[in-house]
Formats: structure tokens, C-alpha cells, sequence
């Protein structure tokens, strides 16, 4: 919990100063590319992580990995390592890109389902969404056979649970109180 707070605190202090310099864009592109080459490298993540490998170390791969990105993005990787948090990288990236998607009235909403959402249910679920946010609206499905039928929708910190397992959660705390 304090990893996150730290990194959406490190995310909000990068895009205000990519606003200020006009480099929001720029910086999201290069924070996209962070969230996917640490995702899809185990090695950099256990790099990244571990308490053995020496700061210098780790500022030289980053580098190397990361050459030609944008002056605030290499800024950051460089406090990131002197504070001794840079195993907050792609936590702080994923931050940015969801508080820079938000400055520019972007939101995705997760859309959580026992099955794969169709195309048409999938366009429902996006003008509704849509209407009631007024925002540009992106829907990311999730898979989750445990939920047995229904949705759960979840929108930045708002929650809505009408799957079958939450009813018969429901029905059942209802039943051990009486």
C-alpha cells in the first residue's frame, strides 16, 4: 500500500512537470514502454527488485535499456535510483498513464465477466459507461469463471458488483444472521 501512494505521488509529480514543459505526451509514450518491457521481462523485474544488485548497477541497465527516451522520463529513472525506490518503476509508470489519461478526460473501465463480453454487449456497456461519465471511455474485459455470471464493473475508484457469486454472498450472510 505504501509502494502505490508513493509511486501515484512520484506519477503526479512527473505529469505536472511534463504539462509544464509540454512533454505530457512525449513522457506517456516513454511511461507505456516501461509498463510493458518490465511486465514482459522477468529478469528486469527481479533486477529491479533485488536488494543485491548496487544503484549503479541498476541506473546503467535502465539506461541502456531505455536510451532515447525523453529528458523527464530519464529524470525520472535517476530519482527514482538515488532515492532507492526504482523497484517502484513500473508502478510509478502505470500512475502516470492513468493520471495522464485522466487530464485528457480518458478513462478505462474494467469490465469483469464469466465469460467474454460480445461486440454488442460490449457497445452497451461502452455508451452507458460513457453517459454516465461524459468522458472518453475505453472497456478492458477481465475472465474471472469464479464471478459465475454477471459483471462486475469497475470505473477509477467506483465499483459496481451484479455478478451471481456476489448475490448468493449476499443471500447467505442474510441467512446466517437470521
Amino acid at each position: 500500500m505504501a509502494g502505490s501512494r508513493a509511486a501515484i505521488r512520484y506519477a503526479k509529480a512527473i505529469l505536472g512537470l511534463a504539462q509544464e514543459q509540454k512533454a505530457g505526451e512525449a513522457v506517456a509514450k516513454d511511461m507505456s514502454s516501461i509498463v510493458k518491457t518490465v511486465q514482459n521481462s522477468k529478469d528486469l523485474r527481479l533486477m529491479l527488485n533485488s536488494p543485491i544488485v548496487k544503484p549503479e548497477i541498476k541506473k546503467a541497465a535502465l539506461q541502456e535499456i531505455f536510451s532515447g527516451v525523453h529528458a523527464i522520463s530519464e529524470g525520472l529513472i535517476d530519482i527514482l535510483v538515488a532515492n532507492k525506490r526504482v523497484d517502484l518503476l513500473d508502478d510509478v509508470a502505470a500512475q502516470y498513464s492513468i493520471l495522464f489519461d485522466a487530464s485528457q478526460g480518458k478513462e478505462t473501465a474494467v469490465v469483469t465477466t464469466a465469460v467474454p463480453l460480445t461486440d454488442a454487449l460490449r457497445d452497451k456497456v461502452l455508451a452507458k459507461v460513457k453517459d454516465l461519465t461524459g468522458n472518453q471511455v475505453t472497456i478492458e474485459n477481465k475472465i474471472d469463471e469464479s464471478i459465475i455470471g454477471g459483471f462486475i464493473l469497475r470505473l477509477g475508484d467506483l465499483q459496481y458488483n451484479a455478478s451471481i457469486a456476489n448475490q448468493l454472498n449476499t443471500l447467505k450472510r442474510s441467512f446466517s444472521q437470521n
